[in-house]
């Protein structure tokens, strides 16, 4: 049995969302539904979905997303039962009308294979017009491959899209990053558990990007600092298990957020620098000092 889990703020397009709950094909599921105290009322909206598939709406007193998304999310996911697989869909996201059903139709392949599961997407603007290509991805893909590939812009990837265990949560959850961002990558890599990431491709969520969306009013300079700590995870503690390619290009990831943040002290600097040396490549270490040359010139 599969839950999914809204975290209710937003009623602008939370129409088209439970639209597309009630179009599936397949209606072995059921939504759960965590008010975050929003101030629009989601009750008669709702009603207009009784009886056409299984949800349970709770409102909460207190607004959490505000100061802690994870915890939210948290505590929504808390309202489900003991569904053995989640899937967090944002109130203003849709799903194709077989989603579900392909979930079932691909689960004796996934089941016991991965933990995570994802579907291609596509991202629609506030006026429902598509504003990209579908995303594809391959149909198993480790997620440290994810990572990088993720990292170089070469895909892209939201909360919606994926259905992970619930063991796999109650073991790992999600780690705290600013305002949410990178949390869900992190957790894709930590609830896959070194299984590959099983992809559906026959079948597309819709992102929304809009105005009132968190992706469509992220401040630039809270996203970096999200991304820096996700990032940061993966020099402290990964960087072994990528290619020498790829573990330079996550120095340089780490080395250009230092010059940005101008919060790096000697010993950051040192690490940094020893970490190039173990993986020498003349031509990248070569470029570092004449980087770091050219930043105690300008101070």
């Amino acid at each position: 049995m599969l839950a999914i889990i809204i975290p209710y703020y937003k009623l602008t397009f939370f129409d088209a969302t439970l639209q597309s709950l009630a179009n599936q094909t397949n209606q072995k599921f059921k939504v759960y539904i965590g008010d975050d105290a929003s101030p629009e009322n989601p009750t008669d909206l709702l009603e207009k979905y009784k009886g056409k598939f299984d949800f349970l709406h709770h409102r909460f007193d207190k607004n959490l997303g505000r100061t802690s998304l994870i915890k939210q999310w948290e505590r929504c996911i808390a309202l489900s039962g003991n569904e053995e697989w989640i899937m967090i869909l944002g109130d203003d996201d849709v799903l194709d009308d077989n989603v579900v059903e392909s979930f079932y139709s691909h689960f004796r392949e996934f089941n016991g294979l991965s933990n995570v599961v994802r579907f291609a997407t596509v991202e629609l603007n506030e006026k429902d017009h598509s504003i990209s290509n579908i995303y594809v991805h391959p149909r198993l893909e480790k997620g440290l491959n994810f990572f990088i590939r993720k990292l170089k812009w070469e895909t892209r990837s939201s909360l919606s899209e994926y259905v992970f265990k619930r063991q796999a949560y109650l073991k790992h959850h999600f780690k705290e990053y600013f305002s949410g961002f990178y949390s869900d990558d992190m957790a894709w890599i930590d609830f896959s558990e070194d299984k590959p990431i099983y992809t559906i491709n026959e079948s597309v969520v819709t992102i929304r990007i809009s105005d009132i969306s968190l992706s469509g009013i992220a401040d630039r300079d809270i996203v970096k600092q999200a991304e820096y700590l996700y990032l940061n995870f993966f020099y402290d503690n990964k960087l072994s298990c990528l290619s020498k390619t790829n573990r330079l290009f996550v120095l340089k990831k780490i080395e250009f957020y230092h010059y940005f943040s101008h919060t790096a002290n000697f010993k950051a600097w040192f690490h940094l620098y020893i970490k190039y040396w173990s993986n020498f490549d003349i031509k990248e270490l070569y470029r570092f000092h004449k980087r770091i040359l050219i930043e105690l010139l300008k101070s």
